[in-house]
């Protein structure tokens, strides 16, 4: 979740930029808003990220008529958050794919998003606006697919937990491009509400296993450029890396979340607090750094209820510790967090008693970044035959998957 806090919505967008990243890849960029992603090819456009209003989608769209005028064959929502997905309708795309756990997260998580999402930015829901009905995928991906646009084949990938436990990010090859989603922010401060902390810093490794020439991060410029890319990456790991290791100070110290949001903001400030929304993004990622400090794996659901105790407990003169909630909500099944792909990109199933630590611990164990990489991209006939089963089935594995999660 990424959100304006200066213009006015009609405002809002008029500034859209088209980035020609070279190959047929572009993205759109406008102050305060999410960038969204088109890949052109001989048979249509993938459209990466809707925007947060189908007003703003629309801007946005006329923008991607700029372009081409081919018909959007698939919308990707990089994840759950409604500033990336509520203006989907108007992209009136072939299908609008997303992770299966994205899916997951907007079936428990969705509303209470897109409610605190109007509460805490009118510039976005101005009093009035009406929210548009929840976007919803029409196909969900467990771990990778490829797609075949005509000329091209685009890659998707789920390579980790990181700005949420869904993320998706989009390869193209023949390109060098790759679009980050909320895993890389480019000048903006991360929002990390429904971060995994210990997790994100290798789904960055993983992207720079790709050795991209270009990158489109969640919001802010493309990284075109080798030293480019890579400072984005590093900056995002950077505010990441200390925000967690700050949080868990503190709860060795055992301060109160009081007490940890002021070490913390002591902690970002004098690097990242020039940052875009760096002030609105710091009490919720302290939020969720004080709740992974205390063994919580699992981001609680923020409802508006939630923020509005947040900000009462951080306005406060005297320490406070911070509320607990259940670290998992009745109706968010916890097998569902617990598969993970494999070395072979198939899906196991974690044993759900792991701790937060045990999780990280086993991702260490993974293959090599760059062979991990390589065995989502594939190689070989046997490769090309996993791919296409996935192209022809992937709802029907997708199933099979969340009904063995108990979903």
């Amino acid at each position: 979740m990424t959100t304006a806090d200066t213009s006015s919505e009609r405002e809002l967008g008029q500034d859209a930029k088209i980035h020609d990243l070279g190959s047929g890849c572009y993205a759109i960029s406008a102050e305060g808003c999410p960038n969204t992603g088109v890949i052109v090819g001989e048979r249509g456009l993938l459209v990466i990220d809707a925007q947060p209003t189908e007003e703003l989608g629309e801007v946005f769209l006329k923008k991607i008529r700029e372009i081409s005028d081919k018909p959007i064959k698939v919308l990707l929502l990089t994840h759950f958050h409604g500033d990336s997905t509520a203006g989907a309708a108007v992209f009136e795309a072939g299908e609008v794919i997303a992770s299966d756990l994205s899916k997951r997260m907007m079936e428990t998580r969705g509303l209470d998003d897109r409610e605190v999402l109007k509460a805490r930015y009118p510039d976005f829901y101005p009093a009035g606006h009406a929210l548009p009905a929840l976007a919803m995928p029409t196909m969900t991906i467990a771990s990778s697919m490829s797609i075949d646009l005509g000329g091209r084949e685009v890659r998707l990938m789920h390579l980790g937990r990181g700005h949420t436990m869904g993320d998706l990010v989009v390869w193209v090859s023949d390109s060098s491009v790759l679009y980050a989603g909320g895993l890389v922010q480019s000048n903006t401060a991360p929002y990390c509400g429904d971060a995994h902390l210990a997790d994100w810093p290798r789904a960055l490794d993983r992207i720079m296993a790709f050795r991209p020439s270009a990158l489109v991060p969640g919001n802010g410029r493309p990284a075109i450029g080798s030293a480019a890319v890579a400072t984005a990456i590093e900056t995002t790991r950077d505010y990441v890396v200390t925000l967690r290791d700050a949080a868990a100070a503190c709860a060795e110290s055992k301060l109160g979340l009081h007490d940890t949001f002021q070490s913390l903001n002591d902690a970002l400030q004098p690097r990242f607090g020039s940052a875009l929304l760096f002030d609105a993004h710091l009490p919720f990622n302290v939020a969720r750094a004080y709740d992974e400090a205390q063994g919580l794996d699992q981001p609680q659901i923020w409802t508006r209820e939630r923020c509005d105790d947040l900000e009462d407990a951080l306005t406060r003169t005297s320490p406070v510790s911070q509320k607990t909630e259940p670290a998992v909500a009745e109706d968010e099944p916890v097998a569902v967090d617990e598969i993970v792909a494999d070395d072979s990109g198939a899906n196991v199933e974690q044993d759900t008693d792991e701790t937060a630590e045990a999780h990280s611990e086993a991702s260490n164990e993974l293959v090599t970044d760059s062979d991990f990489a390589a065995s989502l991209l594939g190689g070989g006939e046997e490769a090309a035959a996993d791919d296409e089963l996935l192209l022809e089935d992937e709802t029907d594995q997708d199933e099979q998957v969340l009904e063995k999660a108990g979903a």
